[in-house]
């Protein structure tokens, strides 16, 4: 079984490196994810994954990052489903609600809509799987970092303006350049 993954994966990492330099680039990557309704990852959403998995830092994934890259995105498709309550293709509000009370977050249902209405890229009230994986990710990533900082987990900081530029800018997995 795991030589057959195995193949599997291997068949479509060459597919996807279209150039065959044996690695992926961004755009490479992003040609092959689809989301639901069959538009194009978003970039950054891509720059982000790539970000995570491209452990030597040169800008592209080989084979064997290419092997976590994916069992992310599997793992991440079936968080997705499972929150796709009506199965639209697509998150809205109320779903994100329930996923974000799932993940542990208690936030209310006015942060839910600015978080829905920033990640979404049809201005339809509700976002596209690669949408929903960028949102989640980066309010992970901004939590962790604001727990860093919140030394008596009161649930505030006291923080001047550089240090909070420092804080967001520095923890966006998507602004790393690729």
């Amino acid at each position: 079984m795991a030589d057959r993954r195995e193949h599997y994966l291997w068949d479509l990492f060459q597919r996807v490196d279209t150039d065959h330099s044996g690695s992926i680039s961004v755009h490479e990557l992003q040609t092959a994810l689809v989301n639901g309704d069959w538009s194009p990852f978003n970039i950054e959403t891509v720059r982000m994954m790539v970000g995570i998995f491209d452990t030597d830092n040169n800008g592209t994934i080989d084979f064997g990052e290419f092997r976590g890259l994916w069992k992310y995105v599997e793992d991440w498709s079936r968080c997705f489903k499972k929150f796709d309550q009506d199965n639209s293709g697509s998150i809205d509000c109320q779903e994100m609600s329930h996923a974000l009370r799932t993940f542990g977050y208690n936030v209310s249902d006015r942060f839910v809509g600015t978080l829905i209405q920033t990640f979404d890229k049809y201005g339809t009230g509700d976002i596209t799987f690669d949408n929903f994986v960028q949102a989640c990710v980066t309010l992970s990533t901004l939590t962790k970092s604001f727990r860093s900082r919140d030394y008596e987990s009161r649930g505030s900081i006291i923080i001047n303006y550089e240090d909070f530029l420092t804080l967001v800018i520095s923890s966006r997995p998507d602004m790393k350049g690729s």
